[in-house]
């Protein structure tokens, strides 16, 4: 692989050093929740919602902040919490906007199936003067990809009329933030999308841990069972990776952040 840094804005230097300047925490901002963004939160505590982990998205959004990403892409809306810390990163807060905007993706898509978070999703974006770059996916994460895998294999024949992929391509950076059991397939197939030197980030399952056995035949698992199944399937994705690409896990507060990069 090439020690240049990939085209992610960093200095030339070694694969390992490169890993740690993008997995290491940003020096110019602290772990300080975006104005925005902590009204979602109050509002996802009393609906009852789980909050990604605020040394989590604070991480994510540092990283984010080194990849020069073209298209980028957040895999799991909900009602817009983590994607107001990123916008908050790509426009600043809109009650002070910055005097020179800081760099930003050209195409920001954010893939969520329930169609009233998207709604509050939209107006998250009309509130950050997003419009123009930024728009919600109302479709589950699998048909958008499969969508987007056939439009991407089947581009040659297309004619100039047919329908635009889902999703711009290649994708530079892809953020999951889906349920524990949906984190291994969402990843698998976001990592196929990625651009050489892409970067995927998503919280690692927790490992399970006691005996839970084995489902009978013909009887559905536990849940605790399918807790192992899918940290397996995540297991089996991670060894795959990581015969040919670049992967490095960051310990937080609440979590591991996994950081996958697809070979340039």
């Amino acid at each position: 692989m090439s020690t240049d840094g990939g085209g992610i804005g960093l200095p030339q230097m070694s694969e390992p050093e490169m890993f740690a300047r993008l997995l290491s925490e940003g020096a110019e901002r602290d772990d300080s929740e975006p104005a925005i963004a902590a009204g979602i939160g109050e509002q996802m505590l009393h609906m009852n919602l789980l909050l990604l982990p605020r040394s989590m998205r604070a991480r994510i959004r540092d990283i984010s902040a080194r990849v020069p990403a073209s298209n980028a892409v957040l895999v799991g809306g909900g009602i817009g919490h983590l994607a107001a810390w990123l916008l908050d990163l790509w426009c600043g807060d809109p009650a002070d906007p910055p005097e020179q905007p800081p760099r930003r993706p050209d195409s920001f898509r954010i893939v969520e199936p329930g169609g009233r978070f998207g709604v509050i999703i939209d107006r998250l974006i009309r509130r950050h003067g997003a419009e123009s770059w930024t728009h919600v996916i109302a479709m589950p994460w699998q048909e958008v990809a499969a969508e987007t895998a056939s439009w991407s294999a089947a581009t040659a024949a297309l004619p100039k009329s047919a329908q635009p992929s889902p999703l711009p391509l290649p994708l530079d950076l892809v953020i999951i933030d889906m349920p524990e059991s949906e984190r291994a397939s969402a990843s698998s197939a976001a990592f196929e999308m990625l651009s050489p030197g892409g970067v995927l980030l998503v919280q690692e399952p927790e490992v399970p841990t006691g005996d839970v056995g084995v489902a009978e035949e013909g009887s559905e698992p536990t849940l605790a069972q399918m807790k192992v199944e899918s940290f397996n399937r995540w297991i089996d994705f991670v060894k795959q990776t990581s015969e040919s690409h670049s992967l490095g896990f960051v310990e937080l507060t609440g979590g591991t952040l996994a950081v996958l990069r697809r070979a340039t």
